[in-house]
């Protein structure tokens, strides 16, 4: 089920994107995300997050972190990722907003193809200042 963020999640929600990050950008050193952790753990309550619970354990196996219509990210347990569950936060999303909009590093093809999937357009291209690397702006509209 998917339901909004509480603060009893944050170390739950924040060992999913830290393990997440390192796995799927492993163009990117691992430093990076160990360096930004605090900071990301600081900013995360802020915004507006929901997760994808287990029904049956009430473990939590991903999340969708939005700010207005931006998606700030869609993190998805390794073991549980091509299962629907970030289809299911994209969506549910998608039913709370007439337009959204990401970044995505142009590296991470299966997050670029996934999106594009879901009828999400490349807008341009840009480099990540923090990280020097291509990404794909990307909007979906109602």
């Amino acid at each position: 089920m998917i339901r909004t963020f509480k603060e009893s999640d944050l170390s739950a929600v924040m060992k999913i994107w830290l393990d997440t990050n390192i796995k799927t950008h492993n163009f990117i050193s691992k430093e990076y995300w160990l360096n930004n952790y605090d900071t990301v753990k600081d900013m995360l309550p802020e915004a507006e997050i929901y997760v994808y619970e287990d029904s049956d354990t009430n473990i939590i196996n991903g999340f969708i972190g939005l700010t207005d219509n931006y998606i700030a990210g869609i993190f998805v347990k390794d073991t549980f990722q091509s299962k629907g569950i970030g289809k299911l936060l994209l969506d549910f999303a998608k039913s709370i907003k007439s337009e959204l909009s990401l970044n995505v590093y142009q590296a991470n093809i299966r997050a670029v193809h996934f999106y594009q999937r879901e009828q999400f357009q490349i807008q341009f291209e840009d480099i990540d200042d923090n990280t020097n690397k291509k990404e794909f702006i990307m909007v979906w509209r109602k």
